[in-house]
């Protein structure tokens, strides 16, 4: 009986050598680490560069150049990730005021570490009187006539975007011969982290459906609905069968036809309004 302790110690050592073993011959067989370390770079994409992921072509590294709906899709983006991280709100409607007539306000100046939504946070810091959720879709896009509103144009934000992912290891960067002109490029270097935007996305409105909207979480709603504003949703959902893509289209259209001026009145909260604000406006 005394030695059956060092005798199991031995055994149990001897399998985990063996385990190690066959995890290290066999490259199919992904370690807990690097899967963990996978997570924690999903969960450091802001919801900008998911989109961005979502729209760029895998080995070209750039978004098709017919798609004139990224950018104010991504400028949307811009207000909600702002709005889910508790910088900014929407006044207080009153008994008429709908949502996108509604102003957005600062609610903390705090910095994020992210170098796109501290400018944007800083326009809206600045800006007084405060502007709606549209305007500043239409001033953040540069998409404005009002030549003293210009200077709130995000510029750049695709490369700035894509320089990110390549930080975060997602994308590389190269440069392509286009005949006349020289152009950079970030095609994808980590194939499994989009694999899994787009595994989350499908079991979204798959696996992990709800018919209260309340319930879903809210980045992966917006994730959706933005996708579509963007115009490319399409592309996580391309690998499905054709019954789970009916099906998959058929609750994301049940989403973008919700009246999101009701929805917001069933559970208020001023940053969440600013989220079926950006909704309401790519809806028009």
């Amino acid at each position: 009986m005394a030695d059956a302790k060092p005798l199991r110690r031995r055994v149990v050592a001897k399998v985990e050598v063996e385990e190690k073993k066959a995890t290290e011959d066999d490259p199919t067989i992904e370690s807990d680490t690097e899967k963990n370390e996978d997570d924690d770079k999903m969960a450091r994409l802001t919801l900008m560069e998911e989109i961005l992921l979502l729209g760029l072509k895998d080995r070209e590294g750039y978004t098709s150049f017919w798609n004139d709906c990224i950018s104010s899709g991504l400028r949307g983006c811009v207000m909600i990730e702002l709005a889910l991280r508790n910088r900014v709100e929407l006044d207080k409607g009153g008994v008429r005021r709908n949502l996108v007539s509604r102003k957005v306000v600062l609610k903390s100046e705090k910095p994020t570490g992210d170098v796109i939504l501290d400018e944007a946070l800083k326009h809206v810091k600045e800006t007084q009187p405060p502007e709606t959720v549209v305007s500043w879709i239409e001033y953040l896009s540069g998409e404005t006539w009002n030549p003293l509103k210009l200077k709130y144009q995000l510029r750049n934000v695709r490369e700035r975007l894509a320089k990110n992912l390549v930080e975060k290891g997602v994308l590389t960067t190269e440069k392509q011969n286009f005949l006349l002109f020289d152009m950079t490029t970030h095609p994808l270097q980590n194939s499994v982290m989009k694999s899994k935007l787009i595994k989350r996305v499908q079991e979204a409105v798959l696996q992990r459906w709800t018919n209260d909207v309340h319930r879903m979480d809210k980045k992966m709603l917006s994730l959706i609905i933005l996708s579509h504003a963007s115009d490319v949703l399409e592309n996580a959902f391309a690998p499905l069968n054709d019954q789970d893509y009916e099906l998959a289209m058929k609750r994301v259209r049940s989403l973008l036809e919700l009246d999101y001026e009701a929805e917001t009145k069933k559970k208020p909260n001023a940053s969440h309004d600013v989220m079926w604000a950006v909704f309401e406006a790519f809806s028009k």
